[in-house]
This record gives C-alpha cells, sequence and structure tokens, in this order.
C-alpha cells in the first residue's frame, strides 16, 4: 500500500480477509487502498464490513468521511466525522475537516438562497 501498489495491496489485504474474515484491519486496509485508487463504491462496502467487526473503528468511520467528501455526499460525510470524532476526539485532521466541510455547506446553501 505505502508503495502505491494499489492492484497488488488489494490482492495482499484480499488474502488477509480470505484468512481471517473476522480481522477487522484486513477489511480497514483494503477499504483505504480502494479509496487510494478511487473505488469509492468498494471502500464504502469494506467499511461496512469494518462496522459490523468493530462498530467503534474510528478509522472506518473517519473513511467514510472522506469518502462521502470525495462523493460530494457532505451531510453524510459530516455524520460519519462526527461519530468519528466522538469515539476518538484526538482526530485533530478530521475536526478540521468537518470544519471546512461545514463551511463549504454554509456558503453553498447561501448561493441557493
Amino acid at each position: 500500500m505505502g508503495a502505491r501498489l494499489g492492484e497488488a495491496a488489494v490482492e495482499t489485504f484480499t488474502e488477509v480477509i480470505r484468512r481471517r474474515p473476522e480481522f477487522a484491519e484486513g477489511w480497514n486496509k483494503r477499504a483505504t487502498v480502494y479509496y487510494l485508487v478511487g473505488e469509492y463504491e468498494k471502500s464504502l462496502a469494506d467499511c461496512d464490513e469494518v462496522m459490523k467487526r468493530n462498530p467503534y473503528h474510528f478509522g472506518a468511520l473517519a473513511g467514510y468521511f472522506q469518502i462521502y467528501a470525495q462523493m460530494e455526499d457532505f451531510e453524510r460525510a459530516l455524520r460519519y466525522g462526527r461519530r468519528a470524532l466522538e469515539v476518538n476526539p484526538n482526530m485533530t485532521g478530521v475536526e478540521i475537516n468537518i470544519k471546512g466541510t461545514e463551511e463549504l455547506l454554509k456558503k453553498k446553501r447561501g448561493r441557493a438562497i
């Protein structure tokens, strides 16, 4: 994953998942790779699998936030970002991105009026 070899990373984490399907972090790492290569729907599906195994996985919650923000579903992104902060209030980057997303939505709403 670090070497930006998306296909190989997907294969590796798919094998981890095959061997240990209950290991949430295998799903989370593959979700991250899918996000990095722009496969947002696959990333969301893997985040869903993470949450089935660990509903307090703040990394997956933050992942949902990033994915939905990229998809410009800002309301949904904010819901997940706020949940991530509830679980782990020390996520400064998520907190900053939430504030930016809230400002973006305010501007968009202001133009729509």
